[in-house]
């Protein structure tokens, strides 16, 4: 696997899959943090140390595969172009503080994309393992395989009293983040959302924009993860998010048939406008882009939009993002040129499939 085959790209494979919920849940995602127990911590690392880490993951795991993800590919960060990272980032197979990082960062990622394991992060190793819609336990078992796999190679930096010990003290413990990707259209549409967030944070759980922590909320898309990793086994967060997550899914869906029975005429017109703007707009900016698509997958969900998959919905997202716009491009864009190109891949993806 190449670094081109993973930008030519913009859905990784396995989102082409549905999943458990898949009109509500995008995907599930766990990531594991881990250390090596013999080298100091990303934060206060010299050089030497973190290039000893990234020369080994390169050495041990590139090419090699394991279970359904095979031939891992290994792409130091210093490597890659600023387009490159930022449409890494885009398809979250790493975060943007590692694009942000060269001193012997790198990233390895499975074929099908499911599997990205960022080095010299915050910590020397984030594993995290993708699956599409709602697949909690599946997950947990999956990436706990891939975590023994590791294992058998890697001494971890582990406490009997403490767990896992962690750049970041909210990690320490499991070093566990589970988190789901959410369309919540119409629990937003009725600021219902809002109302329920204090609640869920009570819960130890915490609601960020699409890219995790720090980013936007676009295109009523959430991310929903643990706050707590001390204290708590990694069932125990599953099981919490879990219990959240099916409530959430519960309501947004009662959202969705009350706004059809209460609001259908207007729901139906704000969906076909939308539809409209992307099917024949010539300019269109990111955030109006994640909203009429946001609307248009509300639209296929409720069966007021038919021939368009979900699918092509899910594309777009990514597609139509600045670091992708750019690698399509293969040139830097200015802001005006972007919403220009964007306007006409939306344009085309949507006729291809109609």
């Amino acid at each position: 696997m190449t670094l081109q085959q993973f930008m030519n790209e913009a859905i990784s494979p396995w989102m082409r899959e549905d999943g458990p919920d898949s009109d509500i849940i995008l995907s599930t995602r766990i990531r594991l943090a881990r250390n090596f127990a013999q080298y100091t911590f990303p934060i206060m690392a010299d050089e030497d140390d973190l290039t000893h880490i990234s020369d080994f993951i390169q050495r041990e795991y590139e090419n090699q595969s394991f279970q359904d993800y095979h031939d891992f590919a290994f792409m130091p960060i210093e490597d890659l172009s600023s387009t490159e990272r930022r449409v890494l980032v885009e398809k979250h197979l790493i975060s943007p503080h590692l694009a942000k990082q060269n001193q012997a960062s790198a990233v390895l990622i499975s074929k099908n994309e499911q599997v990205s394991i960022m080095v010299n992060e915050e910590d020397h190793l984030r594993i995290q393992l993708y699956s599409p819609g709602f697949q909690l336990n599946h997950v947990l078992t999956k990436v706990s395989e891939l975590d023994d796999w590791l294992e058998e190679k890697i001494d971890y930096a582990y406490d009997e009293k403490h767990g896992y010990l962690t750049g970041c003290p909210t990690n320490v413990g499991t070093g566990m983040r589970a988190s789901v990707m959410m369309h919540l259209p119409a629990l937003s549409l009725t600021n219902q959302l809002n109302r329920m967030v204090p609640a869920i944070n009570q819960l130890g759980l915490v609601i960020r924009g699409i890219y995790g922590e720090g980013s936007e909320t676009t295109g009523n898309i959430f991310q929903i993860s643990n706050q707590i990793t001390l204290g708590k086994s990694e069932e125990d967060i599953v099981a919490d998010l879990q219990s959240v997550v099916s409530e959430l899914i519960e309501h947004e869906r009662k959202a969705r048939h009350y706004t059809m029975k209460e609001s259908g005429t207007q729901l139906e017109d704000q969906i076909y406008r939308s539809y409209g703007i992307l099917a024949y707009s010539r300019i269109i900016e990111s955030k109006e882009a994640a909203q009429c698509l946001s609307d248009t997958r509300l639209g296929i969900d409720l069966g007021i939009i038919e021939n368009v998959s979900r699918t092509i919905l899910n594309e777009l997202m990514i597609l139509t993002q600045p670091g992708f716009l750019q690698q399509y491009a293969e040139k830097n864009l200015t802001p005006s040129e972007r919403d220009v190109l964007r306007a006409s891949l939306i344009r085309e993806r949507i006729q291809l499939e109609v």
